[in-house]
């Protein structure tokens, strides 16, 4: 994520370290810093958020949390309320930002329902602000959007982004006017949050057109959807320079539901990033406030009542751990004072009882889940380089990995038997276990080895001439994954047949012995000096052969030797002699001849080879046997 050093120093009364000293404290203490560049007066890093953090510090607010912690630097006292409202105590609406509701009266009555319809919706907020003003936004906010890479469209949508890379909640703003009415009358607004319906489409606010289905969460009105949840705004309600009304969404949705819908429609949006990767959904109070006090300041307006519907609030959650723990897991020796020291800094709230820590995790911080991780928060802030450097004296018999060595002894009676491994693809288009899986209709995990080890056979048999092989034989081990379990199996064959079974029924069939560890050393030295296979080009390769008749006298490596002399650099195997033929003399003063038959491969890593430069070696080679008093047949 791009990150403002300007932006973050709102944060600070104090100076924050110049960007370079900040951003060696970032990559020792928290996140790698890709790229730092000077934009007129500010300096922007680029920190690469991994997705354990995602939740609490994809945002410029997540990143002045770490550098206060790393450089023990107070956060200003205005934002105080930020940290407390997503810490252990759970905050009311206003009490966020006790400030921001001076600014503007909150009117009680609202026309807006809200409609949680699937649980995929964890949390959702709405809120109208009446008589606003859309206009282009004033040249701070442009700018503060512009360093970041972001283009500026209005001053209510700017706000939203504005908001979302401050906090890292995405928001979303409808325009009121343009939503249907459940009472004409009465001009009440109801908004659903539903799963779409099979044939319904939205055009998304980038003009694409975007075919729905029940497994996609969608924001709707009386009759269309709005928007595709956690993903992009329609055009239906969107927000214009002629917009009155405007109601604003802060929610919170399923992380897979998010990620899984955005793969399918193939959209991948700045809310995305964020939702996939779980957000807590207290940030929601947070998010309202602040965009809601942004606009205000903005446009005006008259502010009406927030609806929320949060149907399961998020769990207060406590670790246990103690300084022992920490010690042993380190290899350290810090003392009491030093680990509450990272408590205090990260505003952990803790009690001490029967010397053990309880510690209350923030909202926001979902990665904790137990001890151990608590512990990586000790080291990460006191410094890695705290570690003495001495390896662990680790006592530990040496035992047998069982399917390790059976994979062992299968595999090597096959290649004694003269097969060939190979290492198929788990992705299919096919399966029982279905997964998110990174190749377009490779959806499925395996549940046999014989449809790839077909597949691999077919493969040999066209590039035999390569592969030096008259038959191809070849097996596999590998994992194969069915509904209720994962089985490690074994498959060999050849193009007349596949056979598949467990590594236990091929050993029993085989009677191989299962021996003990100095036969595991044994087994891995013996394969480790096996030949191992080099890939080929991805460039067609181009066979030739050619017979040559000779005296009898003459031996092969003879032959040999000319061809090889004169063959070029795109020979990719050495000749190879498939046939032998000697004809006796037929008449008194005739001498015996031999045939020598060689398979020329020729190929380029880098280029396809063409038929005219293949006949141009092949004909320099012909030349040399005639002058050599030989005959090619």
């Amino acid at each position: 994520m791009k990150i403002s050093y300007n932006w973050l120093q709102k944060y600070f009364e104090e100076k924050l370290p110049e960007p370079d000293v900040l951003s060696e404290g970032i990559i020792f203490h928290s996140f790698e810093v890709e790229e730092m560049e000077k934009i007129g007066t500010d300096t922007i890093l680029d920190i690469k958020i991994l997705p354990d953090r995602a939740h609490d510090c994809l945002s410029h607010f997540g990143i002045a949390k770490e550098i206060s912690v790393i450089f023990d630097i107070p956060i200003r006292d205005e934002f105080n309320a930020f940290a407390q409202v997503l810490g252990s105590p759970r905050q009311i609406f206003l009490e966020a930002r006790p400030d921001h509701s001076q600014k503007y009266q909150i009117h009680p009555l609202t026309n807006l329902k809200i409609e949680i319809q699937s649980d995929k919706c964890i949390r959702y907020m709405g809120r109208i602000v009446r008589n606003i003003k859309v206009k282009e936004s004033p040249e701070w906010l442009k700018e503060k959007l512009k360093v970041i890479g972001q283009k500026s469209i209005n001053n209510i949508v700017d706000s939203a982004n504005y908001v979302m890379f401050d906090l890292g909640q995405p928001i979303h703003c409808f325009d009121l006017d343009k939503l249907s009415k459940v009472s004409s009358k009465e001009q009440v607004v109801s908004i659903k949050i539903r799963n779409a319906k099979i044939g319904e489409k939205i055009t998304t606010l980038d003009r694409k057109e975007i075919d729905l289905d029940e497994s996609i969460l969608v924001i709707a009105d009386e009759t269309d959807p709005l928007a595709i949840a956690g993903i992009k705004g329609g055009t239906k309600a969107e927000v214009d320079i002629n917009t009155k009304n405007i109601v604003i969404e802060v929610a919170n949705f399923n992380p897979t539901t998010t990620r899984k819908s955005s793969k399918k429609i193939n959209i991948l949006t700045d809310a995305v990033k964020r939702y996939e990767n779980e957000l807590s959904p207290e940030l929601c109070i947070l998010a309202m406030t602040e965009i809601t006090a942004m606009i205000f300041d903005l446009t005006n307006g008259e502010v009406e009542e927030t609806i929320d519907i949060y149907p399961k609030k998020q769990d207060k959650r406590e670790i246990l751990v103690s300084l022992q723990y920490i010690n042993k897991r380190l290899g350290s020796n810090f003392s009491s004072k030093e680990v509450e020291s990272v408590w205090n800094k990260l505003k952990f709230e803790y009690t001490i009882e029967n010397n053990l820590y309880k510690l209350q995790v923030p909202f926001l911080r979902l990665d904790l889940t137990g001890p151990h991780d608590l512990t990586e928060e000790v080291i990460r802030i006191l410094g890695y380089d705290r570690l003495p450097e001495i390896l662990p004296e680790i006592k530990k018999e040496k035992k047998i990995n069982g399917i390790f060595y059976k994979m062992l002894l299968v595999r090597n009676k096959l290649l004694e038997d003269g097969y060939s491994e190979v290492m198929n693809y788990v992705f299919k288009d096919k399966g029982e276990v279905e997964v998110m899986a990174s190749a377009n209709g490779k959806n499925f995990l395996r549940n046999n080895l014989i449809d790839g080890l077909k597949e691999s056979i077919k493969l040999n048999i066209l590039n035999a001439p390569l592969l030096e092989m008259n038959e191809i034989k070849v097996f596999e081990i590998g994992t194969i994954f069915l509904k209720d379990k994962e089985e490690m199996m074994m498959a060999y064959g050849d193009k007349k047949n596949v056979v598949e079974m467990t590594l236990d029924k091929f050993i029993e069939k085989n009677n191989l012995e299962v021996g003990d560890l100095l036969d595991v050393n044994n087994l891995i030295k013996d394969f480790r000096e096996r030949k191992i296979f080099i890939p080929w080009s991805i460039y067609p390769f181009i066979s030739r052969d050619i017979a040559v008749w000779v005296l009898s006298e003459v031996e092969s490596d003879q032959v040999y030797k000319v061809i090889k002399e004169n063959v070029g650099d795109l020979l990719v195997k050495d000749p190879y002699l498939f046939d032998k033929f000697t004809k006796p003399a037929s008449s008194a003063g005739e001498k015996a001849k031999t045939s020598f038959a060689y398979r020329l491969v020729f190929q380029s890593y880098d280029r396809t080879l063409t038929d005219e430069e293949i006949n141009k070696i092949m004909l320099k080679i012909t030349e040399k046997i005639v002058s050599k008093g030989w005959e090619v047949r």
